[in-house]
């Protein structure tokens, strides 16, 4: 017999199920109290296949190949500089503008410094990094990176078996 303090198995069982896709076994129940009304957590069952050790091998060779490593090298010989040279910029317009105020102080045209000026050469040269990037993207890494897509999907589709 059950005791109106708990609910019975059949309303339990109305809650998400582990086939929900959108049901998050590990986060549900947090911050709840697991008092004399709450439900006993449920064992969570193994839902997702881990990815057949075939295709874990498949991006291992991907990664190691020449092309891989071009692409990655190409990203790494831009951003490495660019990211070093906008902090550099930015360091340089904190460290005047709280060691040298009175540099920064003097007017320029009119109401406009050398303080607004930098601030917005810091707005200015963030747009162009970002034009950089992009171009830099498109021109010197994209069409090998779509390249790798592609192999490697084609790849991963001869080892799952896939007949799209």
């Amino acid at each position: 017999m059950q005791s109106s303090n708990h609910p019975p198995r059949a309303e339990a069982s109305r809650s998400p199920g582990y086939d929900d896709p959108w049901h998050d076994a590990l986060a549900s129940g947090w911050g709840e109290s697991a008092g004399a009304g709450a439900p006993e957590p449920a064992a969570v069952p193994q839902t997702r296949a881990e990815p057949p050790r075939a295709a874990a091998d498949v991006y291992l060779e991907v990664q190691r190949s020449a092309a891989f490593q071009e692409v990655r090298s190409r990203y790494r010989r831009f951003v490495v500089p660019a990211v070093a040279a906008s902090l550099a910029w930015y360091v340089a317009y904190v460290v005047t503008a709280t060691a040298a105020p009175a540099l920064m102080a003097r007017p320029v045209a009119g109401a406009v410094n050398v303080a607004m000026l930098a601030g917005l050469g810091q707005f200015l040269t963030t747009f162009l990094l970002t034009w950089a990037y992009a171009r830099h993207a498109r021109l010197r890494r994209d069409r090998a990176a779509l390249e790798l897509r592609w192999d490697t999907q084609e790849l991963t589709r001869g080892v799952r078996g896939d007949a799209s």
